[in-house]
């Protein structure tokens, strides 16, 4: 293993439970533990639980937060109350996206950003770019707060065992900040990348192996297990969630990527008016989910075609443990985005076919 990389504050529990580390995003971070199907089965039908602490915190303040993150993000952050959380992106200077980000609204001075940690330091230094003439203070505090996920749907009961929070009343994309596991100040927020429900709870690092092992204990009864990043990957896909670096980048717009409901044209924002030109002209490619009608699996990369014409690549793909079937998404020509359109996926130098399905691929019971 590479001495560079970085480790959570729970890196020693991943190893003494028998992890599987893998480098990720300059971390070195738990792939699996009792294997991927297992977890992924955990999540969709009781519970699991992720370290995800390699993500970022950037905490934006001042009497410019507001107008500064209007500014620099596509959402409109003047909807955002205390206790309400957004998903939005960073648009660049050429109408690609920096990243995909959540924004926590505290109270109109003060925000949470949390960021894709193999962006950390690109997000911190675009942010900087535009920080002349915002009365606005950035703090990066990525290295200060552990991140756990806890997702499935028995995550809300094993959670209520340990705080006196009211966890049912916390919406969805709300957060409160309470006490759990004894643990003061943890921001609760009802968010996830699993598309099962759940909570991801912030605290800092020297109370993360406390909550780490009172959640394991917690969960024990309910068959809640430790979760990898192959898990994590597995179940985002099923839901037709983004990855950053794969489904969206600098190149690819907002709405190519289907991310119009988090572009909102109210306001002045970085590309704005290279995202309107492209809403009012149309889109020439499209971020879409399929299904593989013949038997293979597409991954990253694969090249799309139709009548043996390379048309597209594939962004995401796996074999889906909940739905038996062989799914990915992929960038295609607007004519072939259509529900039911068929083409291609290039495996092993062989055309395999697919078929243009609805997301999610995945629809709870």
């Amino acid at each position: 293993m590479s001495t560079d990389l970085k480790s959570t504050a729970l890196e020693q529990i991943h190893i003494a439970l028998g992890a599987k580390m893998v480098p990720f995003a300059g971390y070195n971070m738990p792939v699996q533990y009792s294997g991927l199907r297992q977890e992924h089965a955990a999540v969709r039908e009781r519970a699991g639980m992720f370290d995800v602490s390699h993500m970022g915190e950037f905490f934006v303040e001042g009497p410019d937060a507001i107008p500064f993150l209007q500014k620099v993000t596509s959402n409109d952050v003047s909807k955002l109350i205390p206790g309400k959380i957004q998903y939005s992106c960073f648009p660049n200077e050429q109408g690609g996206i920096v990243d995909d980000l959540l924004v926590y609204c505290f109270s109109e001075e003060h925000f949470l950003l949390v960021v894709n940690a193999s962006n950390m330091d690109k997000d911190w230094n675009h942010l900087q770019n535009y920080t002349s003439g915002f009365e606005v203070e950035l703090s990066n505090q990525s290295d200060d707060y552990s991140l756990l996920a806890v997702q499935g749907p028995k995550a809300t009961e094993i959670l209520q065992t340990l705080t006196q929070v009211n966890l049912n009343e916390i919406r969805y994309y709300n957060f409160v900040i309470g006490r759990i596991a004894g643990i003061e100040e943890v921001i609760i927020s009802a968010t996830g990348y699993t598309g099962a429900g759940g909570f991801e709870l912030y605290v800092p690092n020297e109370h993360a192996a406390k909550l780490w092992n009172s959640v394991i204990e917690a969960g024990e009864p309910y068959g809640l297990l430790p979760a990898g990043l192959g898990a994590r990957d597995t179940l985002r896909l099923e839901m037709g969630m983004c990855l950053y670096g794969n489904d969206i980048d600098d190149t690819t717009s907002p709405l190519e990527a289907g991310l119009g409901w988090i572009t909102k044209f109210s306001k002045d924002f970085i590309s704005s008016q290279t995202f309107a030109k492209q809403k009012e002209e149309g889109l020439s490619k499209k971020l879409v989910g399929f299904e593989m009608i013949d038997r293979g699996i597409p991954r990253h990369g694969y090249e799309i075609a139709k009548n043996g014409k390379v048309v597209g690549r594939v962004t995401s793909g796996t074999a889906s443990p909940s739905t038996g079937k062989n799914i990915g998404m992929g960038y295609v020509p607007i004519e072939l985005s259509a529900e039911g359109s068929e083409f291609d996926v290039l495996i092993r130098n062989k055309s395999i076919k697919a078929q243009v399905v609805k997301l999610p691929f995945y629809k709870k019971s």
